[in-house]
């Protein structure tokens, strides 16, 4: 395991005693043990993570994190400020959006994310739910896959202990939030269907027949017992140890028909990523099983429909790295159309090192099952079984010496198409391009220390970024 530099402080103790009081009977058990072992946790207020300082950089860019959803992005950000790299902060800001953009991004659901460090290949890792088959589901779910994938890359590639980054998701769930523009568009979207589940009605409800709406506070105390569970005991309890039963129950008791077989099973792949070098720019793209790097690959080499050439891809039968590498260097793109797609989100960080990240994440539907994992708090993601494969899609691009640009896209089947125009746009020195149904998260560079967030203007999301200037 890789060394980790920084550490949280101990939790305050009416702050512990306060969220213990408020987390359901299923978890209170194990949380009140754990509670007591407490080397690492939140710090209450307005600093969400305590990471040492000694770490921040002296002087230039700290890094920029962009996102859909705000409080998420302000979550990243503060670990780039306190001193986390780029994975930290990302895997901060994942763990973020699923507490306060529980629509596209809880923690029953999964994605993908591109990591590149300079002088290094970038690195795809794809963390896909897979279907429950248990049988007699009425709502089918797929099987929660963020933890895990979340905790390769940051395994991998962090400096920061990862239970320490669950502490701001935690504490944002236990203290509540803010309800976004973001979140609220989401829950008026659905408000029928969502209302009609007892235990969504709880959360997400106002009243007898409104969801809450922006600005309204959304407090999630199961969740946060959810969270400090696998604070205390480790990912791994999600997928092998007591969590598991307790969310497999939960699940079945929803219609999910998830078992414990199928939490086992569930694993990321990690692999290198998509590569294509023109006009002096390196670009990278997210590999299959996220076929929407392929896509947007080919939309940026080429020009042609980036849903054209997923369909060709999903159609040939192929699933390899080699055979997607060889469809983006022969220069054909395909024909054929994909189905209305489910929702997601996106995010993109770099720190001062020239480290980023893209990522984007999904439930295989606007609030999966649009149903809770009883006293987890989970919003459970759709199975994959029965709706199509969302298109994850990033691209990191670097020149010779510098990042040039990093980008990730929601906007369902033009999610690839996005990102490929914005690479394009970004090799060439041209602003990114707001388009169509696509929706870009980006941060363009001009120098590893000249770089700046873009949100898509018609979103609500935000760019955050700040420089260091003690030295100067």
């Amino acid at each position: 395991m890789a060394h980790r530099q920084h550490q949280i402080s101990t939790p305050d103790a009416t702050q512990t005693r306060r969220i213990a009081s408020r987390l359901p009977a299923s978890l209170m058990a194990s949380v009140a043990s754990g509670l007591l072992l407490g080397a690492c946790s939140w710090i209450p207020g307005s600093h969400l993570v305590g990471i040492s300082e000694t770490a921040a950089p002296a002087g230039g860019s700290i890094g920029t994190v962009v996102a859909d959803e705000p409080q998420a992005a302000l979550v990243g950000h503060d670990v780039l400020a306190r001193g986390g790299n780029a994975a930290d902060a990302a895997t901060a800001t994942a763990l973020a959006l699923g507490v306060t953009l529980p629509s596209r991004a809880s923690y029953g659901g999964g994605g993908a994310c591109l990591i590149s460090r300079p002088g290094e290949a970038a690195q795809s890792i794809s963390f896909l739910p897979r279907p429950g088959t248990s049988k007699g589901a009425d709502r089918p779910a797929g099987t929660p896959a963020s933890f895990r994938g979340l905790y390769l890359m940051q395994l991998h590639y962090g400096t920061v202990e990862f239970n320490d980054l669950i502490a701001p998701a935690l504490n944002l769930a236990s203290t509540g939030i803010t309800v976004s523009r973001a979140l609220a568009t989401d829950l008026a979207a659905v408000h029928t269907a969502l209302l009609a589940d007892e235990n969504a009605r709880a959360i997400f409800g106002r009243g007898e027949a409104n969801t809450l709406a922006a600005g309204d506070s959304l407090a999630q105390p199961r969740l946060a017992g959810f969270l400090e569970r696998i604070r205390v005991a480790g990912v791994g309890d999600l997928y092998n140890g007591a969590l598991a039963d307790v969310y497999v129950t939960a699940a079945q008791k929803a219609g999910g028909g998830l078992n414990d077989d199928d939490m086992r099973q569930t694993l990321p792949v990690q692999t290198d990523a998509l590569t294509t070098h023109q006009g002096g720019i390196n670009a990278a793209f997210l590999a299959p099983p996220a076929d929407g790097g392929l896509g947007a690959a080919i939309r940026y080499t080429t020009g042609a429909s980036a849903q054209g050439a997923v369909a060709a891809w999903r159609a040939s039968g192929n699933t390899t790295l080699a055979a997607a590498q060889a469809a983006l260097d022969s220069g054909h793109s395909g024909n054929g159309s994909l189905p209305s797609l489910p929702a997601s989100t996106s995010f993109v960080v770099t720190d001062h090192s020239g480290m980023a990240v893209a990522c984007a994440l999904s439930e295989n539907n606007l609030f999966g099952t649009g149903r809770i994992a009883g006293s987890t708090g989970v919003v459970l993601s759709a199975s994959p079984a029965r709706t199509p494969q969302p298109l994850l899609s990033a691209a990191i691009l670097r020149d010779q010496r510098n990042l040039r640009a990093v980008i990730a896209a929601s906007g369902q089947n033009e999610a690839a198409n996005a990102v490929g125009d914005a690479a394009r746009a970004a090799a060439h020195d041209a602003p990114i391009p707001h388009e169509g149904a696509g929706r870009i998260n980006a941060i363009v560079c001009h120098g590893d220390d000249s770089c700046h967030g873009v949100t898509d203007p018609r979103a609500a999301g935000l760019a955050a970024g700040t420089t260091n200037d003690s030295a100067h």
